[in-house]
């Protein structure tokens, strides 16, 4: 099997299983800081067997500032799980995973921000085109059992979840070069430091069932999860990785729609498409024809 095929199913399994933690976050019964500290403590235990198995328990792999990099990085992630864990009940698990891929836009604020990365015509675009799928999704009637209020405050916490998501992705582009397993580890670590002051233990699981689902988010959708994401991202080219990423909202709109039977309203799924859409565009490098290229005006480098 060649590397390119072999990247594929990894991320492809991937994002299959980021595509059902919605159903076991409901299904746990658990508040949502619960959910994520024994997430974060199952994957803790799972990552630390095959950080040692890799070999990458070392003492001189990591120095003062990295460490403190991968620390902060683990904090914005943590809070990302918890926005959008909270998100689900809310918006439902459809709503929240769509407004949460509008992740890459909030991380080119942030490149240019913290990276000096240049903003270009096509990438406004592309945010612009977000920025009225979201507007639409806003604007959509909530399901029944499901009042405005509440719809929004689903919304916000997903743009939120976004945000901090893009925060982790700003802390892992500097520390490129450390292992992406052991960076990992750091995160979850530091998400037991900071949910176990605030999770109520008296509230665990009383049967096989209970534990079951957090043991899995925890070896499941956090240790096995990394493995196969990290994995596939070595093996394969960014446009691949791009668009293969698109699986984890469909997967998550499916789910919602089998296990929950959350349907969709029309301007919901015009938003949702017009957001997934706008994604895709920035992942997949789209450019935008523009008539002076045409007419021998701009370089396409320049408008773009």
């Amino acid at each position: 099997m060649n590397e390119t095929r072999r990247g594929t199913m990894e991320m492809s399994a991937a994002m299959l299983i980021s595509g059902t933690i919605g159903w076991f976050v409901l299904m746990s019964g658990q508040a949502v800081t619960g959910v994520v500290f024994w997430r974060c403590f199952f994957g803790a235990l799972t990552l630390l067997v095959i950080c040692a198995a890799m070999g990458l328990l070392r003492p001189n792999i990591l120095n003062r500032k990295t460490f403190s990099i991968a620390v902060g990085g683990g904090i914005a992630i943590v809070l990302n799980w918890l926005l959008l864990f909270a998100a689900y009940s809310h918006a439902s698990i459809s709503i929240a995973t769509t407004v949460y891929n509008t992740q890459p836009f909030m991380l080119l604020g942030l490149g240019a921000l913290f990276l000096g990365e240049r903003i270009t015509f096509t990438k406004l675009f592309w945010l612009a085109l977000a920025f009225a799928g979201m507007a639409v999704i806003v604007e959509g009637k909530p399901g029944e059992g499901t009042g405005v209020g509440s719809y929004a405050i689903g919304i916000l916490l997903s743009l939120g979840a976004a945000f901090f998501y893009a925060l982790a992705a700003i802390a892992a582009k500097w520390l490129k070069g450390t292992p992406p397993h052991l960076i990992a580890l750091i995160q979850v670590s530091t998400g037991i430091l900071m949910l176990a002051p605030f999770t109520d233990f008296s509230g665990v699981p009383r049967d096989a069932g209970g534990w079951s689902i957090l043991i899995t988010m925890g070896i499941l959708h956090t240790g096995l999860m990394y493995v196969l994401l990290y994995g596939a991202i070595q093996k394969l080219p960014t446009h691949l990785t791009g668009a293969l990423s698109f699986i984890y909202p469909i997967a998550a709109i499916v789910v919602d729609r089998f296990a929950f039977g959350h349907v969709l309203g029309a301007a919901q799924i015009l938003g949702a498409s017009i957001i997934l859409a706008a994604a895709a565009g920035m992942n997949l490098g789209w450019t935008i024809p523009l008539p002076w290229h045409r007419n021998g005006g701009l370089s396409k480098g320049t408008a773009e």
